[in-house]
């Protein structure tokens, strides 16, 4: 089993940036498809950015592309999203999502992410 821990999140006026941390209770082997979600009050939870561990380019949403960055430390088992650029609709609650499988089959798909943690809120003002 797997249990991940948001930090990072926190209060920034448009145009600011935040990193967000998440880190693993366990060693992610090469196998592992990690990344972002976020979710707004009344609205579904979405992804953003997924990174695979054994490898490989990042995959990121339309919204945030050259905006955020996904990356990981393995040695760490933690993996981060610097946003940069924010906007107020980017604010919501963040959550990172963990697999074993590749990125690139449904990456998007909330239903097919085994492991989640509890969340962290980002709140970007205008």
């Amino acid at each position: 089993d797997v249990q991940l821990v948001e930090s990072g999140g926190g209060s920034v006026q448009a145009g600011g940036s935040l990193r967000l941390s998440c880190s693993a209770s366990r060693y992610i082997d090469a196998n592992f498809c990690m990344g972002w979600f976020h979710q707004a009050p009344g609205k579904e939870r979405e992804g953003l950015a997924l990174v695979y561990t054994g490898g490989g380019s990042a995959l990121y949403a339309d919204s945030v592309k050259g905006r955020f960055t996904i990356s990981q430390d393995n040695g760490k088992n933690t993996v981060y999203l610097q946003m940069n650029a924010l906007k107020p609709e980017d604010t919501a609650m963040y959550y990172c999502a963990a697999r074993s499988a590749v990125c690139t089959w449904f990456p998007w798909s909330v239903a097919r992410y085994n492991y989640w943690g509890q969340g962290t809120q980002v709140t970007v003002s205008s």
